[in-house]
């Protein structure tokens, strides 16, 4: 098999297991309906996900970086699954919960408007366009793999992972270095370098998931999983 072929084996590998990623919030979205309130669920991994995979979408579109279909594909998927699951997080959420989330969303849509701009207008040449988007993305994508350290420090606090699921954190860790091995095969460190980071995000996660579970008191009505822990870098 050639290399190529088997990067592409591996991206289609990475594509179903970030799209399952994507999927895994929404039993808590389910109970967040149910409830009609989004009690201690937190948006923060949901919006920083939906700029990340905005900016990924268009570090993979030809005028950016040719040959990208597989990124594309998942990030658009993703795209629209973050904009589902705001949009639920929106409308049970409180009025102050609303306001900042929509002040954040307006100011993630003017910012990538401006790189979408800049970067078309100021810089001409595949590899100009595919380096200053690449590392943009590095950096939202760090900070996606960042923000589930509001949710680590909740359980460090209350010393439970109700809030941390087992599979989600497997899952994170799983897909990062799937999308690692795809970024060596074909050398790209604008995916490497935050995938790389991911995944020590998510063994983070798993050493916290074993030293706290034991001391969590899970509700009759919960189960563990109830919210996203963190998000994925399909990229």
């Amino acid at each position: 098999m050639d290399k190529d072929t088997l990067r592409t084996l591996v991206g289609i590998l990475g594509n179903i297991i970030s799209l399952i990623l994507f999927l895994s919030p929404l039993p808590t979205f389910l109970k967040i309906i149910k409830a009609k309130s989004v009690q201690a669920y937190r948006p923060d991994p949901y919006v920083a996900t939906i700029l990340n995979c905005a900016l990924w979408m268009f570090y993979a579109l030809p005028m950016v970086h040719p040959d990208s279909l597989l990124l594309i594909t998942i990030n658009g998927a993703g795209f629209s699954i973050e904009v589902v699951f705001i949009t639920i997080f929106l409308t049970y959420s409180t009025w102050s919960g609303r306001k900042k989330i929509i002040n954040v969303l307006i100011i993630e849509a003017v910012f990538t408007i401006a790189v979408v701009v800049v970067t078309l207008v100021c810089f001409h040449t595949y590899a100009s366009r595919s380096m200053i988007v690449g590392m943009i993305c590095i950096f939202f994508t760090i900070l996606m793999y960042v923000s589930p350290l509001t949710v680590m420090k909740m359980v460090i606090k209350t010393k439970s992972v109700k809030y941390m699921p087992l599979t989600l954190s497997v899952a994170t860790f799983a897909n990062s270095i799937v999308w690692c091995v795809y970024a060596l095969l074909q050398f790209d460190p604008y995916i490497l370098v935050p995938n790389a980071l991911g995944s020590l995000s998510a063994i983070v996660q798993l050493i916290l998931y074993a030293a706290y579970y034991n001391s969590t008191n899970w509700d009759d009505d919960e189960e563990q999983g109830a919210v996203r822990m963190s998000s994925i870098s399909k990229a």
